[in-house]
């Protein structure tokens, strides 16, 4: 059964890093050519948008847009993947109180990383590819989902012990996995490519 058929679409959406009234600097066009333009990350899997959005249209830093289906987009003209340097300093500097925004915003998913969170190798786990993550918080972290499943980054910095922090921790590790593409294994960023190359 294809989406056409089950009559849902896999909309994708993003929050705007960056919003160019005037389009991008390296826009070589004349100036009535270019329409507005900015940076988006999209939001299920902090991939990295450079878009071009409808004149008529007004966004502010922090706006929800819908990156695909082009036919489900309402102020998105044009949308393109592109890597972290890509970005404008004005959105490298946004990125990481988005993505810690909707690391809060969407708690009960991200606490769900550390209630599902498997095994990669058979030395490596999941968990410890979290900054600061070594051996000892990573058997306190299996040991306390064993007897109950977490609810809430509160619960889990209280049930385990050491643990500080559990939502900045993820910020951190889905900025480093945007920042370096050359990482062995990406956890948060991209996953819905890795799940269809398998």
């Amino acid at each position: 059964m294809t989406e056409s058929d089950s009559g849902e679409t896999d909309v994708r959406r993003a929050v705007v890093l960056d919003y160019l009234a005037h389009g991008l600097s390296d826009d070589s066009r004349p100036q009535y050519e270019k329409s507005p333009a900015g940076y988006a990350l999209e939001t299920d899997n902090f991939e990295l948008y450079q878009v071009a959005f409808d004149e008529d249209e007004r966004l502010t830093i922090g706006s929800d847009v819908v990156i695909e289906p082009a036919s489900e987009r309402d102020v998105v003209t044009e949308a393109r993947r592109v890597e972290y340097e890509d970005l404008s300093s004005g959105a490298q500097s946004e990125l990481e109180y988005v993505v810690a925004d909707l690391v809060e915003d969407e708690e009960e998913r991200f606490v769900d990383f550390y209630n599902d969170a498997q095994p990669i190798t058979l030395r490596l786990h999941q968990l410890n590819l979290l900054p600061g993550i070594g051996k000892k918080l990573r058997n306190g972290i299996l040991d306390e989902r064993k007897r109950k499943p977490f609810e809430s980054f509160e619960e889990l910095s209280e049930r385990v012990s050491g643990l500080h922090d559990p939502d900045e921790i993820l910020v951190e590790r889905i900025l480093e996995e945007l920042r370096d593409d050359d990482l062995k294994y990406q956890t948060f960023v991209g996953r819905r490519e890795q799940e269809q190359n398998q």
